[in-house]
């Protein structure tokens, strides 16, 4: 497995695990998707160690973070992000979010603006996209699927067989890592509490949409549906490019990928970073 250092921070009344790497007097932070913690930005952080500081971390409940009982919110989840960032990142940084990871750089970003140098998401889906008029629908059905998966994930054979489709994505050591810590009971334990939150979150998004930020923001959106969903990904990236449009200082990109762009473009998501950085420079 992988080893890379890393020290817990106490946020909120909790622990998030965090590995800090890279050199020079830029900050970079990221934001796990949901289901995923710091070893998603695997394929990302070595083509930008010699760019900037770079901060990855484990939300509450995932790899090496201290373990919740409690039903933590989006909002629970941002404001972990803002006091993880007070805790670690001196002065002003570029902000990267995955996937749900966008909800809870949003919503952390009403609090963090003013250190905000630029907003990189990465393949997000909206709170006005169509698929979540019926998410809470979605969600029960996921949940009864994962709660039968849970306890087997226990077992690696099995583990390895829920997650082929991430497998060959990620680097091998990566991976392992993502058995050990993420794939597990544990873990697929929070992600259900994950997929709970963004139930609960989408109508209070819907009534009072995060702040837009003022730095420059680059949409990067996934050109590749999984199989049966294209007509699902149309509206999604539809939603996409209307975020992208509403920001101050939006950019939409279509890019040849599935959602976890992060690992199929590492080489893009690490470029786009850097001109967010340039651009704040």
């Amino acid at each position: 497995m992988r080893e890379t250092p890393g020290r817990t921070v106490p946020v909120n009344g909790r622990r998030v695990y965090v590995e800090e790497s890279g050199q020079g007097s830029d900050w970079v932070v990221f934001e796990a998707g949901q289901g995923c913690g710091r070893t998603c930005w695997d394929p990302v952080l070595p083509l930008l160690a010699d760019r900037a500081r770079l901060v990855a971390y484990d939300r509450a409940g995932f790899g090496r973070s201290g373990r919740t009982a409690a039903q933590l919110s989006i909002d629970d989840m941002a404001a972990d992000l803002v006091s993880m960032v007070e805790e670690v990142v001196p002065g002003r940084f570029v902000l990267v979010a995955h996937s749900m990871g966008g909800l809870v750089a949003r919503r952390a970003a009403e609090s963090l603006a003013s250190r905000l140098r630029g907003l990189l998401l990465v393949d997000p889906t909206p709170e006005t996209a169509p698929v979540y008029d019926t998410w809470d629908q979605t969600v029960r059905k996921l949940d009864r699927v994962l709660a039968l998966a849970q306890p087997l994930t226990g077992i690696r054979p099995m583990a390895r067989l829920f997650t082929r489709n991430v497998r060959h994505l990620f680097p091998a050591d990566t991976y392992a890592t993502m058995l050990a810590e993420d794939f597990t009971p544990a873990g697929i334990s929070q992600t259900r509490k994950e997929m709970k939150a963004v139930v609960a979150a989408i109508p209070e998004f819907r009534h009072r949409p995060p702040r837009s930020p003022e730095c420059p923001t680059i949409l990067l959106s996934a050109a590749r549906p999984a199989k049966g969903r294209e007509r699902q990904h149309a509206g999604i990236r539809e939603h996409q490019r209307r975020l992208a449009d509403s920001l101050p200082d939006g950019r939409f990109e279509e890019v040849d990928s599935a959602h976890f762009i992060q690992a199929e473009k590492p080489r893009l998501v690490a470029d786009r970073t850097r001109r967010l950085l340039d651009h704040g420079s």
